[in-house]
């Protein structure tokens, strides 16, 4: 048997070499999942000299392993935490990110404020992390959500039962999706793919496990599919319905000025947006566009 904290202490000299970003927090979260309890028994057991087995201590070398070869953690735990929930994750499927859950907390303000029974659809679900956030927090509303890959609509399957979750998923482009709502939903919100082509992620985490088809917004600028998703958006909101969109810390001022250039001159009136607003995030980039859904004539129909 090894002393906890001397297990702690190697772990994260080990990680640290490797280059991972948080050895610490990521031993922690390891020892818990190998234990079976909350990171805050991990420390207090650390504090009054508690030990593992030979078999934890072997099964955590183990997750140590993948982690220094840059494993995503969430991978080797097979759960990711979102806002209050715990989704279950894996290979094909776009870990979620903290920074979303600012862009989940913008829907679910806009879903309380649209009235009793708000109408949200998630466009590009991926784990189905956003969506579930909004039906867990705002209990009222009908939440309906749309994935491509087969693989990431797996895992979302998986949280929606696992969860007990009323979210609607489907499979399906997300440019295309929910016809029969258009023109009547409250809230869109989408965390789409924006990374600008060639572009490749600097994080063996990102580069080489989130897949690619979550990653990439289809042009140099990245906005592409981005911009697909915003004139679904705008197909499926009523007047006054708010457009939520995450973005790259690059791409905030250039985004607004399509949706604001949309709002102002879009002959048609089909794609037009009023006050449109990007917000930052937690470390202070631009993150996430905020837009509201003009009274277009003949919106639906568009």
């Amino acid at each position: 048997m090894s002393g906890l904290r001397q297990v702690m202490r190697d772990a994260a000299a080990r990680l640290a070499e490797a280059g991972v970003p948080s050895p610490d927090a990521d031993v922690v979260e390891l020892i818990s999942f190998v234990l079976r309890i909350e990171p805050s028994e991990v420390r207090r057991r650390m504090i009054v000299g508690a030990e593992l087995t030979a078999a934890q201590e072997d099964r955590l070398g183990d997750l140590i392993e993948g982690r220094s070869h840059r494993i995503p953690l969430q991978h080797l735990t097979g759960r990711a935490y979102f806002r209050h929930l715990t989704l279950q994750v894996g290979p094909g499927v776009f870990v979620p990110r903290p920074e979303t859950e600012m862009v989940a907390g913008l829907a679910i303000e806009a879903a309380r404020a649209a009235g009793p029974a708000p109408v949200v659809v998630d466009l590009g679900t991926g784990s189905g992390a956003i969506a579930l956030a909004v039906a867990d927090e705002v209990p009222a509303a009908r939440v309906y959500a749309v994935e491509l890959s087969d693989l990431a609509v797996a895992w979302a399957r998986r949280n929606v039962e696992a969860l007990g979750s009323p979210v609607e998923l489907r499979q399906g482009e997300a440019a295309a999706a929910f016809p029969e709502l258009e023109g009547g939903v409250d809230v869109v919100v989408s965390n789409p793919p924006y990374i600008p082509a060639g572009q490749v992620p600097v994080d063996p985490e990102v580069r080489d496990h989130d897949p690619e088809l979550a990653l990439y917004g289809g042009s140099a600028d990245g906005l592409t599919i981005p911009l697909a998703v915003a004139a679904r958006a705008a197909r499926l909101l009523r007047p006054g319905g708010v457009f939520v969109m995450e973005h790259a810390d690059t791409q905030g001022e250039a985004l607004v000025r399509v949706l604001r250039r949309e709002s102002d001159s879009t002959p048609s009136r089909c794609h037009r947006w009023v006050d449109v607003v990007d917000h930052l995030d937690l470390t202070g980039r631009p993150r996430a566009v905020v837009a509201r859904r003009a009274a277009g004539e003949g919106q639906a129909g568009c």
